[in-house]
């Protein structure tokens, strides 16, 4: 689809699994959107944060937990060793 200024531009993008990267399809209603804010040294929230998403069938084999925390690692809001 293009807008006035004949610029491409799509009207769905699917959300991804943030574990998996399957695609969280509209029938997905096990599957959650999870928002981390950043925090500053005195604890004050922040505007930014990062986003994980997790789909059902995750949530479903009790994996939720450990890819949360395995992303949060990955992207260094939590410490390797813990």
């Amino acid at each position: 689809m293009e807008n006035e200024a004949k610029e491409l531009v799509d009207l769905y993008i699917p959300r991804k699994c943030s574990e998996t990267n399957d695609i969280l399809g509209a029938k997905d209603h096990a599957a959650i959107q999870l928002n981390l804010v950043d925090v500053d040294a005195q604890g004050v929230r922040m505007t930014s944060y990062k986003t994980y998403a997790i789909c059902g069938r995750v949530r479903r084999m009790g994996q939720s937990d450990d890819s949360i925390m395995r992303l949060a690692q990955r992207d260094a809001i939590m410490p390797k060793k813990m």
